[in-house]
């Protein structure tokens, strides 16, 4: 195979390799010759359909497959033969070719040369957790306010009381709504509505009202209140305390214990906050050997169409986010620009990581790709169910796959790098 490589940049480079034609006609007269054998066309017998009728039916779909492959297989060639590390995918275009060939150009960037990487000079914070009886303890009252029910009362309302209330704005000359109330509850100190709002149902009886002056946050998703100081007026309709089940056998077996067994129960929910430990403990040793593989290597050069690439990502990603929690925006066409930094910062990251895996010829532990797999199925009523979605889903298995690969990494460097460790609550360790 003729293959010629070209620099267009520092790290871009143009690839020309060639496939001979008549690989690409047998493969395909190989496959249409199959598909005839049993292929089952109405006017013909099996086994019987003319290879013209084979062709027109089936051709184009053939074509397209045996060359993709074709085209896969030999780039995936020419780049092993020039010995060239890939940063993210080609874009491959037919070129001109001799008789008898078929020749093709694969423009790409390149991971940078990062020379010699020695993680024992790096210096990583290894924190640690455990998970306590009174974690157990919390959580379960956790569970209880999930459950609770609700008394309405006469008193005025306090901390953790449920208001429903009325409420209409002024905001400078404006009236929102312009006519009538807008309606709804909240548990005071919830943070379902605004903290301040809440605050200012604190001694409210059901029947009364009042005026409170909020200031709204500049980010706030109604727009006419952003960044404002607005009249609040607001109306108790109805008072209601909270009302906490007790922990005996029905509320156990509401979680699915069917023993209803209160050692059981706890002994799940050390489990359940267990995994979500472990979780927490490596997102952040993830972040610390990132912030040290960043810093010993801030002054290389990372291939630009793959940082503006993961940039537009990331804009994408925050309108998404926006959008989930109510907020409508549109993002202007340059908004990826604000995200090159944190782009750049983690193609470093993604590169020096699968350069460390290669170079030290580390590979996918299957032990414990089917541990991360069972413990992320018993977060579900069906485990076994989401085992075989992944299983029968090369795309889901392929992110698990490429998961669990940079966590291996991840500790394979910490184990490697100098550290200290530093101890945590189960609380301060979860929250991120």
């Amino acid at each position: 195979m003729q293959v010629s490589v070209e620099s267009l940049g520092n790290l871009e480079r143009r690839l020309t390799f060639s496939l001979p034609a008549d690989r690409l006609e047998s493969q395909v007269g190989g496959r249409l010759r199959e598909i005839a054998r049993g292929a089952k066309i109405k006017g013909f017998r099996p086994g019987k359909v003319p290879a013209k009728v084979i062709e027109q039916r089936f051709g184009e779909q053939v074509r397209a497959e045996v060359l993709d492959g074709l085209l896969r297989e030999g780039f995936s060639n020419a780049v092993r033969q020039e010995s060239l590390q890939l940063a993210g995918n080609p874009t491959i275009e037919p070129a001109d070719a001799g008789a008898g060939e078929l020749a093709y150009t694969a423009t790409f960037e390149v991971v940078p040369d990062f020379g010699d990487i020695d993680v024992a000079q790096l210096n990583v914070v290894r924190h640690t957790a455990e998970v306590a009886d009174a974690d157990i303890e919390a959580m379960i009252e956790n569970l209880r306010l999930q459950r609770r029910t609700w008394n309405p009362v006469e008193r005025a309302a306090q901390a953790g009381d449920a208001v429903e209330i009325e409420t209409w704005s002024m905001v400078g000359d404006e009236r929102v709504p312009a006519e009538g109330v807008e309606r709804g509850t909240t548990a005071i100190g919830s943070g379902a509505m605004l903290p301040a709002i809440e605050d200012a149902l604190v001694g409210l009886k059901a029947g009364e009202d009042k005026v409170a002056t909020i200031e709204f946050p500049t980010d706030w998703r109604v727009a006419q209140f952003a960044g404002r100081s607005v009249e609040v007026h607001l109306k108790a309709v109805s008072v209601s305390e909270p009302v906490l089940p007790e922990v005996d056998a029905a509320f156990i077996k509401s979680f699915g214990i069917r023993s209803g067994d209160a050692d059981q129960f706890r002994a799940d929910i050390r489990t359940n906050l267990e995994r979500e430990l472990k979780g927490a403990l490596m997102t952040r040793l993830r972040r610390e050997v990132g912030e040290q593989l960043i810093a010993a290597y801030a002054n290389v050069e990372m291939p630009p169409k793959l940082v503006e690439g993961e940039a537009r990502n990331m804009a994408m990603q925050t309108v998404e986010a926006a959008r989930r929690q109510g907020r409508h925006i549109e993002a202007p066409a340059d908004a990826h620009l604000s995200f090159l930094d944190s782009a750049r910062k983690r193609v470093l990251v993604g590169l020096l990581v699968g350069e460390i895996a290669r170079r030290n010829q580390l590979m996918l532990d299957p032990r414990r790709l089917n541990e991360t797999l069972k413990l992320i199925a018993s977060t579900y009523e069906e485990p076994q169910q989401v085992i075989e979605l992944y299983r029968n889903d090369q795309q889901l298995m392929s992110g698990l796959q490429a998961r669990v690969m940079e966590e291996q990494v991840i500790d394979w460097i910490a184990e490697r790098a100098q550290h200290t460790e530093q101890p945590l609550s189960f609380s301060e360790a979860i929250r991120q």
